[in-house]
């Protein structure tokens, strides 16, 4: 115990001074940041009278969970980690995968409706998206921006930070090379976190861009 450290060591040094002293100052202060309740404590100063002062400073380094998520109109790709300095931990993840059938308003809903309930239960304190990637067919970039939108939205509007990040800078941040395979990702994130068990590319991407964000933030 850190702060039981600190007392014994202000006692041996009021042990060694021959004259009165008053009685010990001491100070502790604690900040709580986001709604996971990952905290950073800060103990300060304590001192003895005439003693020479100690003063001792502990920060011990802020660990914050972040939602990656991979938008798609069929299959969304998310992931959860933490990251506590140069450690990265594996939390969870998964795809929402709408039905096909459904009409574009319905499966935004339930896009929405998942993103709110991943948000809800895992506690993350911020979230990554991943840019949309133009490609040849004009619709497809449409319906894919929707999705998107959607993804932004979901977290903001509870509050999370949402940081937007380009695929070829989430290769570049996780493997080294703005123009890696899938493969090549889902290696490297197995090698980042070995506990990470996902079942599909689509949420290895998500836990790509996670990385990646915890890497800029």
């Amino acid at each position: 115990d850190t702060r039981g450290k600190v007392l014994n060591e202000v006692l041996r040094e009021k042990a060694k001074c021959p004259v009165p002293q008053p009685a010990m100052v001491g100070a502790v202060k604690m900040s709580r940041r986001g709604i996971g309740g990952a905290r950073c404590f800060s103990f300060v100063h304590f001192a003895l009278g005439r003693v020479p002062a100690l003063a001792y400073q502990l920060d011990m380094v802020e660990s914050v969970r972040i939602i990656g998520i991979d938008p798609g109109l069929r299959r969304t790709g998310w992931g959860i980690i933490e990251s506590e300095g140069n450690r990265l931990r594996f939390i969870a993840c998964g795809v929402l995968t709408p039905e096909v059938d459904q009409a574009l308003a319905l499966r935004l809903v339930h896009l929405h409706e998942g993103l709110m309930r991943l948000i809800a239960e895992h506690h993350p304190h911020e979230a990554a998206v991943e840019e949309t990637f133009v490609n040849a067919g004009a619709r497809s970039t449409l319906l894919l921006g929707q999705a998107r939108g959607i993804a932004v939205m979901t977290p903001a509007s509870m509050g999370l930070p949402v940081g937007e990040y380009s695929a070829n800078l989430v290769k570049k941040s996780v493997v080294g090379t703005g123009h890696a395979e899938k493969a090549q990702i889902e290696l490297m994130v197995k090698t980042l976190m070995p506990a990470a068990n996902f079942k599909s590319t689509d949420a290895a991407d998500a836990l790509a861009i996670a990385v990646c964000h915890a890497h800029h933030r």
